[in-house]
């Protein structure tokens, strides 16, 4: 095999690896939602319903109706999760 041809190989290697990689992770990040009731203290995604933080990690109690997690899409209640209206209800929160 000439040093040509190496090339061409070895970078189209490269491109078909980059592909199959990226593909499944964007596909994964789409299918997402917020599931509230099953994070545990400091391990929260981001802000919670009450107001009391606004940042990822800030959970003050395990599995807290208030404070949500990222999971995969259709394994919420599968956790015995809550949707966020299922969450502000159990709040008292309207809307």
């Amino acid at each position: 095999m000439n040093q040509r041809a190496l090339f061409a190989a070895a970078a189209a290697s490269l491109l078909s690896s980059a592909l199959l990689a990226s593909g499944p992770v964007l596909a994964q990040d789409t299918a997402k939602e917020k599931c509230f009731g099953i994070a545990k203290a400091g391990q929260n995604d981001c802000a919670n319903l009450s107001g009391s933080h606004s940042c990822a990690g800030q959970a003050k109690e395990d599995m807290s109706k208030a404070d949500w997690k990222y999971v995969a899409k259709g394994t919420c209640k599968q956790m015995s999760g809550l949707t966020m209206d299922e969450a502000k209800m159990a709040a008292g929160k309207k809307g």
